[in-house]
């Protein structure tokens, strides 16, 4: 039988792999330098610690994983198999699934541990999550997230530097992007606009579909769940305000004139455009931060601000989101602990530096040394060599047996490794060693104590 990957999952070659790291340490390093410090979770969680948490949509896409043992449970009715088909839960067949994402289960951990913890508490997260959406272009069932959040503040000087945070990491990966922001608030005053806070859902998930499937299907499923014309009308209002910044805030105030729910979100915005006005000043000149009301974020927990991060010149979705969530450990018993976080989707980032070929080429770099291997004296004498550079970090390899000089060069060529060092019986006795340069064919003989030092001055 031919072997197969799941759908939606992939393999990772050493030239992808050494791609990705460059994404995730870059991250890392920016995450860091803003006092964030590491934290990891289980793949898995306790079925209840997700469900409910990120909406009908997204409790679909949960991976459940079926009990221990469950061909020797007795007492497991038909009954149990069918709900679990039908996307609902039973205990008899499964409790616990795969993470849907980074952030409940980081709830989940403050819930946990908020007595030994110093708030505001700082964490940054960077593992694999699942969801059983339909595999596509930037879209897969595992994939990993980087994320930031900070617990334990209402400040906005949060906001401002998560959005310092996204302009500095991509402009160290050269990704021109838009940060595009938005508040819940705001969508809750639009709710409120159009019959009340109950239709707040109704109305984020059609609009978060906005990209996907046009204006006009929008309003149709506005009308589908039950909202009146006029209120579809108001949204619609809404979804066409457009201009610059500041034309955008005066035609949302005059919009949302009196409404108390609108005015804190509108305040909240003003405050992080002022604040991120010269995001040239970090080095990030190539990031714009846009205020974009068509901005949803589909995902309940989020009560304040909201993050999404469009890469320009690629046709690709989000490569970036987040937002505040000031009651999210409430969901575990843990109330009064607000929190706000930002989320780096990697595997997109890395298409689209892919196609906008912004990978630098040391990046690719592996083994920088191959020492040929012509015979017992001379590899053993090749061994210790290699050792020494080793231990002066110069990443090296004795080929695998004594063969001929083309097979040995065809190596070091599929390989691209640099440099080729070359110790036979002549240079045994002589205590030399040749160095050939396999990229410009250059090649000297000079003393094996020299060897470190020629190679890299």
């Amino acid at each position: 039988m031919k072997p197969t990957l799941p759908q939606g999952t992939r393999d990772f070659s050493a030239a992808v792999v050494r791609k990705r790291n460059y994404i995730f340490n870059t991250i890392r390093n920016v995450f860091e330098l803003y006092g964030f410090q590491p934290l990891e979770t289980p793949a898995m969680e306790n079925m209840e610690t997700l469900m409910g948490k990120y909406g009908d949509e997204g409790d679909k896409l949960i991976f459940k994983i079926l009990n221990n043992g469950l061909s020797e449970k007795q007492n497991t009715a038909r009954a149990d198999f069918e709900q679990v088909l039908e996307g609902k839960n039973t205990k008899a067949i499964t409790e616990r699934a795969l993470r849907y994402d980074l952030t409940i289960p980081f709830a989940r951990y403050v819930a946990m541990n908020h007595g030994q913890l110093t708030f505001p508490f700082k964490r940054y997260q960077i593992q694999p999550v699942w969801r059983a959406d339909r595999p596509q272009r930037g879209r897969y069932r595992e994939f990993y997230q980087c994320d930031a959040d900070v617990v334990g503040s209402q400040s906005l000087l949060n906001e401002v530097e998560l959005t310092a945070i996204y302009a500095t990491v991509f402009s160290k990966l050269g990704i021109p992007v838009e940060i595009r922001i938005n508040s819940r608030k705001i969508l809750a005053a639009l709710a409120e606009l159009c019959g009340g806070q109950e239709q707040l859902t109704a109305i984020t998930v059609a609009i978060d579909k906005l990209d996907k499937i046009g204006l006009e299907k929008v309003k149709a499923e506005l009308e589908q769940r039950g909202l009146q014309p006029e209120q579809v009308a108001i949204i619609e209002t809404y979804l066409q305000i457009d201009g610059s910044n500041e034309e955008r805030m005066q035609q949302l105030i005059s919009l949302m004139a009196g409404n108390e729910t609108a005015a804190r979100g509108i305040e909240e915005l003003t405050y992080i455009l002022a604040q991120t006005g010269n995001l040239a000043a970090s080095g990030a000149s190539s990031a714009e931060v846009i205020t974009d009301f068509t901005l949803a974020r589909g995902l309940n927990y989020y009560t304040g601000v909201i993050f999404e991060i469009k890469a320009k010149n690629v046709n690709m979705g989000s490569i970036g989101g987040g937002g505040r969530y000031d009651d999210l450990t409430g969901l575990f018993g843990v109330p009064n602990l607000p929190g706000v976080g930002i989320s780096f989707g990697v595997d997109r980032i890395y298409d689209v530096m892919e196609e906008l070929q912004l990978f630098p080429e040391e990046v690719q770099t592996g083994t920088q040394v191959l020492f040929f291997n012509l015979g017992t004296a001379e590899s053993n004498q090749a061994f210790k060599l290699m050792q020494s550079l080793r231990s002066n970090g110069i990443r090296c390899e004795l080929f695998h047996e004594s063969a001929k000089f083309d097979k040995q060069f065809k190596y070091a060529e599929k390989k691209t490794i640099r440099y080729a060092v070359i110790l036979g019986s002549k240079e045994l006795e002589e205590n030399t060693c040749v160095v050939r340069d396999l990229q410009n064919g250059e090649q000297k003989a000079l003393p094996q104590t020299q060897l470190t030092a020629s190679l890299f001055e």
